[in-house]
């Protein structure tokens, strides 16, 4: 009789079932749960990007696309990254200074087709600590071993902090702002910090840049500014930058599954190869629906979420220590210290009482801090912090 469990690999044991992923089990068998865990936007794709996917599809655009995507979604995604990060000159005399655009299926595809081409057995990773859920995962697939920089009490990365875990087997640094699981945005100065460290060091930092549109202004500032579109980026500040974004979060386009990878052209060749050989392209009509989407004002539903992180950091501050988020939609307090709970016993109280939340643990080697998302109506919000609150005076 076969025995299944021999043919699965270490390399995928090394490797658990997203602790997200149980408390998304867990929401379905609640009765109206209170559900801050999800990482979802909670408005709907708008009726234009809609139309652009249905009009593909009428118009027969359903078979694969060339896999390093259509032309026109790249060009116009070119552009814009011409324009936002100028140093990146498409046009230099320079070889070293060309880029090139990959549509990829989502930025977690683009994630893993990042690491599995630039990392592999031998190679060290550098990711912050907390850290996106797929990164050490992602890091371990490739054969490659992850090297936490500790980023707390800020959760800002700098260069300091960085420095000291960087050896001759160090290869990529991760970099994530606005951050998922803290909220938190990397200054202008610690982008240009972190790359100028990783040219005197030949790092690549691949900076995921998911949550590009969620850039707020300080709590209780007007949100009419500039401040949103201005999110600061390591890329800015060197051409050698894989940025990695999307229309998920931006959009309400989770399930969509689009995004794309622009950086140097030597590296998108290769990323374009193994998409060849795995994803084959991201989804033909969704692609389409992606060139609709750059043309549609966000703005009012940005400026909507920040307003909830204002009530999020209003109501919570003092109960709990809080890292103001700057962008994204989560939060990341920690657990009171005089409950003396780790975040996982504190998460499993929330759940007696119907709030699902994440802890720190799915995030991070500490378990000291939870994970909330903001990113649901107002209602659910506001059960949420009243129910957060009495849990931290009881």
């Amino acid at each position: 009789m076969l025995d299944p469990q021999r043919f699965i690999t270490e390399r995928v044991r090394a490797i658990d079932a997203s602790g997200i992923r149980r408390v998304f089990d867990l929401a379905a068998k609640l009765k109206d749960p209170i559900n801050l865990s999800i990482g979802q936007p909670d408005f709907d794709v708008p009726d234009p990007i809609k139309a652009g996917a249905v009009d593909a599809i009428h118009a027969g655009q359903n078979r694969y696309t060339v896999t390093q995507g259509i032309e026109p979604l790249r060009a116009e995604i070119t552009r814009r990254t011409a324009e936002a990060f100028p140093n990146w000159a498409p046009d230099s005399d320079s070889s070293e200074h060309d880029f090139a655009t990959l549509i990829t299926s989502g930025v977690s595809g683009g994630l893993m087709l990042a690491i599995m081409t630039c990392a592999g057995p031998g190679d060290e990773v550098l990711i912050p600590d907390p850290y996106f859920v797929m990164y050490k995962h992602l890091v371990t697939l490739a054969g490659a071993t992850p090297i936490y920089v500790d980023t707390y009490p800020d959760f800002q990365l700098t260069a300091d902090r960085v420095a000291p875990h960087i050896t001759k087997r160090s290869k990529l640094l991760l970099f994530n702002s606005p951050s998922n699981p803290t909220g938190v945005v990397a200054t202008d100065q610690v982008c240009r910090d972190i790359a100028q460290l990783a040219d005197q060091h030949n790092l690549l930092v691949i900076s995921d840049e998911i949550y590009d549109q969620f850039c707020y202004p300080p709590p209780g500032q007007s949100t009419d500014t500039d401040v949103r579109t201005t999110c600061p980026s390591p890329a800015a500040h060197s051409h050698d930058t894989l940025v990695l974004r999307g229309f998920s979060k931006t959009y309400g386009m989770t399930g969509w599954r689009l995004g794309y990878a622009v950086g140097p052209a030597a590296i998108i060749e290769q990323m374009t190869k193994l998409q060849q050989y795995t994803f084959v392209c991201a989804p033909s009509m969704v692609q389409s629906a992606g060139l609709a989407a750059l043309g549609v004002d966000m703005s009012a539903n940005v400026d909507a979420y920040a307003r909830k992180r204002d009530r999020v950091v209003e109501r919570l501050s003092p109960h709990y220590n809080l890292t103001t988020p700057g962008g994204a939609f989560y939060a990341f307090p920690q657990v009171p210290e005089h409950l003396k709970q780790t975040a996982t016993e504190f998460v499993e109280r929330g759940i007696a009482r119907g709030l699902l939340t994440i802890p720190g643990r799915v995030f991070s080697n500490r378990d000291t801090h939870l994970r909330i998302s903001y990113a649901c109506d107002d209602q659910t919000l506001d059960r949420g912090l009243d129910t957060l609150i009495a849990l931290a005076e009881a």
